[in-house]
């Protein structure tokens, strides 16, 4: 059975909506964001990063002009939605409104105030599993502009640092053409030792000392990843259409960044032209498992073996 209550306060984020089934539980925020602040076992560790004060706010003078005087861009934490292509500041929604929620049979469904000045409404929907460890986080964009627009929905999960992200490559074999694309940016430093580069699997660890940021992007035909931290393995899941739909990036439909304060899980869905109110959307599949077994995370055979335990 999933329960869902009202928290008056959750750290510095103030109230949330619990949404658990005994088993796990995630809380969403509603005096900002919205935010899923908090995804893990009950009683156990997050798997979200929830250290608010970690992150330096966005409000210099372009972004200021574009979205008004005394307003601000926070990164919070958690899970939230985006739209891509990138661009500052638009992509930076000040979103420290208040929520507007409707609690669900099995969750919520939040949504926060339009981005008018973007042409756009965000509507984040939670559903949680009675009797196991999953749950499906479902985004909305609607256009409410009065021209097309042309966007991916981006889903990007903040998550704790000190884990390592495993990546699974694409497989299909494409006899003399490519079989995956890998898109990286400029700050990243490809032989750095937090990136291991195997041929079925690409690992990336998160690390509070490391000095640069690290951003790749991939062609995930599988639409599946795993964020392994200390005990607890974190599977996101999401529908792909390659090779025929196109995708921001360079053709990525799954994202990630680390810096030393946290690990970026992202998904994106087909990049394509919405009209005037119609909707695009993403939807992920969130589980949470015990660690099987011992990792060497720079081996695929071993990472094979682990996997196959999950």
């Amino acid at each position: 059975m999933v329960s869902i209550r009202k928290i008056d306060s959750f750290k510095d984020y103030g109230q949330c909506i619990c949404i658990s089934n005994g088993t796990v539980e995630a809380y969403v925020t509603v005096d900002i964001g919205p935010r899923i602040i908090r995804f893990g076992y009950v009683g156990g560790q997050n798997i979200m990063c929830s250290s608010r004060t970690a992150f330096e706010p966005k409000d210099d003078k372009a972004f200021t002009d574009y979205f008004g005087e005394g307003k601000r861009w926070e990164n919070l934490g958690g899970h939230r939605i985006w739209v891509s292509p990138e661009a500052y500041p638009d992509t930076y929604y000040p979103d420290l409104e208040p929520v507007d929620y409707e609690i669900t049979e099995n969750g919520a469904v939040f949504t926060p105030a339009a981005e008018r000045k973007n042409g756009v409404a965000k509507t984040l929907e939670v559903r949680m599993d009675a009797d196991d460890t999953n749950m499906q986080v479902i985004m909305r964009v609607k256009n409410i502009s009065d021209k097309a627009k042309r966007f991916s929905v981006w889903g990007l999960s903040v998550s704790e640092k000190g884990g390592t992200l495993i990546i699974p490559m694409n497989s299909n074999d494409t006899g003399l053409l490519s079989n995956r694309i890998i898109s990286v940016w400029p700050y990243t430093d490809m032989s750095s030792d937090r990136i291991y580069w195997g041929s079925r699997y690409v690992t990336l660890r998160q690390d509070e000392n490391a000095e640069t940021p690290i951003k790749l992007g991939f062609d995930l035909n599988c639409g599946t990843a795993y964020y392994c931290l200390n005990d607890d393995v974190f599977c996101k899941r999401f529908d792909t259409k390659h090779p025929s739909a196109e995708y921001p990036d360079g053709g990525c439909s799954f994202e990630t960044y680390t810096n030393q304060n946290m690990i970026e899980i992202e998904a994106l869905s087909e990049l394509k032209t919405v009209q005037p109110g119609e909707t695009s959307e993403l939807i992920e599949s969130w589980s949470l498992f015990k660690k099987p077994c011992a990792v060497d995370f720079r081996n695929d055979g071993s990472i094979e073996q682990f996997l196959s335990k999950i």
